[in-house]
């Protein structure tokens, strides 16, 4: 062992700059890497994290693209320290401390161990599939914004359901555009008939999403707030996804499913800063 590579001074930034630094990367251009273990990443993780445990990263260093830019990050920093140490010691030029690990992270989160969802679309082998799944599970995320409106009185709650529902409309007829640029066919109802699922957006149940988040259905800030948790996992989802396939093109398009789904969380934030700006609870 090179001793030396502890002493390695490293790249650190901040939550704010990584957050920055990762808004228009994907995982083609980027490795984010996550030290911790596997039940701290099921918890809580950026979105589109690769697993790697500090205490196994030497033998793994194969699973880690030298040629890529590597954002690693921990708990608080200090695993995450020793590990881009580690790897700028084994000759990665482009490697990023997190400082102040996951905790200071403040960002959006997914959670779910690394593996989990992404065989919804591992086992498809066209993009045109994979954009019906996706068209499916925004369709399922759409179908329980609308439930939840019989479940609220405040008419400022409904009315930002309404808004999310309309919301979720406008991503549909953005993947069903695509599905006809692809396969030339323009028949919504054939189109809405061949993929059914029950999963929402992220891969998860509802009941699932509500037991995990327990938000207040009366707070417009808590509904954005969940939209936003529902929206990064999905992000992570077709993130990973996209790092799974073998296919060039189904990986394209999964990548730029991630993309507008950034440009949708980006939205959602916009949202909940003007609730709070208004002072909703």
């Amino acid at each position: 062992m090179r001793w030396k590579q502890f002493f390695t001074p490293v790249q650190s930034m901040m939550a704010e700059d990584v957050r920055a630094y990762l808004s228009d990367k994907t995982l083609q251009e980027v490795t984010i890497l996550d030290v911790r273990q596997p039940g701290e990443y099921a918890e809580g993780h950026i979105p589109g994290a690769k697993l790697v445990p500090l205490a196994v990263l030497t033998d793994s260093l194969d699973e880690i693209d030298p040629a890529l830019p590597v954002v690693v990050y921990c708990a608080i920093g200090g695993r995450s320290r020793a590990a881009a140490q580690i790897l700028a010691g084994k000759g990665y030029e482009q490697v990023i401390n997190l400082s102040g690990g996951f905790k200071d992270w403040n960002g959006q989160a997914a959670f779910g161990a690394e593996e989990e969802g992404v065989d919804l679309f591992a086992e498809l082998d066209s993009a045109e599939q994979i954009l019906a799944t996706a068209y499916s599970l925004e369709d399922g995320l759409r179908d329980f914004y609308l439930r939840m409106l019989d479940r609220v009185e405040d008419e400022k709650v409904k009315g930002v359901f309404r808004l999310l529902a309309e919301i979720e409309i406008k991503h549909k007829d953005r993947l069903f555009d695509e599905y006809t640029r692809l396969t030339g066919k323009d028949d919504r109802g054939v189109f809405e008939c061949a993929f059914v699922t029950p999963l929402m957006e992220g891969g998860l149940t509802t009941e699932e999403y509500m037991d995990r988040f327990k938000p207040d259905l009366d707070s417009p800030v808590d509904v954005v707030s969940l939209a936003m948790s529902i929206e990064a996992q999905a992000l992570d989802l077709y993130m990973r996804s996209a790092t799974w396939t073998q296919n060039d093109e189904n990986r394209a398009i999964l990548e730029q499913i991630a993309s507008e789904e950034k440009t949708h969380l980006a939205r959602l934030g916009q949202l909940l800063d003007e609730l709070v700006a208004d002072g909703n609870s």
